[in-house]
């Protein structure tokens, strides 16, 4: 992260663009992996000296038509191109006030318990895990309170054995996570994550520099490998709790009468034997790997 968030983001996602995809002729000889600045201000209806001041940062306030007909040169999609207006847009000077403490209401702690062969769990905007049940625990240790999400999922060699298609399930996270943060990348608390995983992790470093920008999914399905109960074909449904910064309550579950089914019936007897740490103590945040 240079500080020029609409210039990282142009560059990174000029360069997968091949000329043949958007009609232009390649010569063979390139100097760069995708598009060249002019070919893509020509492709944008814009000068390339215009461009090269936007994507150089010299420009801090292109109009909208402009973003608009450079987000149609890159084939952005509609995420995207939010994402590149967003960048674009000065962000309204407001005095800091402190974030709220990331904790879980009792009660939520009393529900998420509640669903003994449910795996629940609650986590927070950078995908640190707040709270969690059971039976989410025994499903995996990433799930334990204090944990970050992205950095388990990258550094764990156990998580690579747990999700089969364990890229896709990186590159959803970190498209995710930077879809959740948008121009707000500079967080201190982000950049320290995406520092350490940038030098722990080449597969993080290759993704994040594509600038991929999706939102996370509100609901979907994830193919686990466990391994007491084996092959896991699990629903998942995200939902935003309301009066909080940004934490989210995420349920696992299964298809009635199906083999996950009696698979978590299954791994619902082990997480009796786990250790109750459903969330992190005051002060605990995103330590563990």
């Amino acid at each position: 992260m240079t500080g020029n968030q609409i210039g990282d983001f142009l560059r990174a996602r000029r360069d997968q663009v091949r000329p043949e995809q958007v009609g232009l002729r390649d010569s063979g000889r390139r100097r760069v992996p995708g598009l060249r600045r002019d070919e893509l201000a020509m492709l944008a209806g814009i000068s390339t000296e215009y461009y090269t001041r936007l994507e150089q940062g010299r420009d801090q306030n292109p109009s909208a038509q402009v973003l608009d007909a450079v987000a149609r040169a890159l084939n952005l999609d509609d995420d995207a191109r939010t994402h590149l207006h967003q960048l674009a847009t000065p962000a309204p000077v407001r005095p800091r006030v402190p974030r709220r403490p990331e904790r879980v209401r009792p009660s939520m702690l009393q529900l998420i318990d509640s669903w003994q062969g449910t795996p629940a769990f609650v986590q927070g905007p950078h995908l640190d895990i707040m709270a969690s049940n059971a039976i989410a625990r025994a499903l995996s240790p990433v799930f334990t309170p204090g944990t970050n999400l992205l950095r388990a999922t990258i550094l764990d060699p156990a998580m690579h054995a747990l999700i089969p298609d364990w890229e896709v399930k990186v590159e959803t996270l970190i498209a995710g996570l930077r879809s959740t943060v948008g121009p707000e990348v500079e967080d201190p608390r982000l950049m320290a994550l995406v520092g350490e995983l940038a030098v722990k992790s080449p597969a993080f470093a290759r993704i994040w520099s594509r600038h991929d920008v999706r939102p996370l999914s509100g609901g979907g399905t994830h193919h686990m490998r466990h391994p007491a109960v084996g092959e896991l074909e699990l629903a998942y449904d995200k939902f935003a709790v309301n009066g909080t910064d940004g934490l989210t309550l995420v349920i696992y579950h299964a298809e009635p009468g199906s083999s996950t089914e009696q698979s978590l019936a299954l791994l619902s007897t082990l997480a009796a034997d786990i250790t109750p740490d459903r969330q992190p103590r005051n002060g605990e945040r995103s330590t563990r790997n």
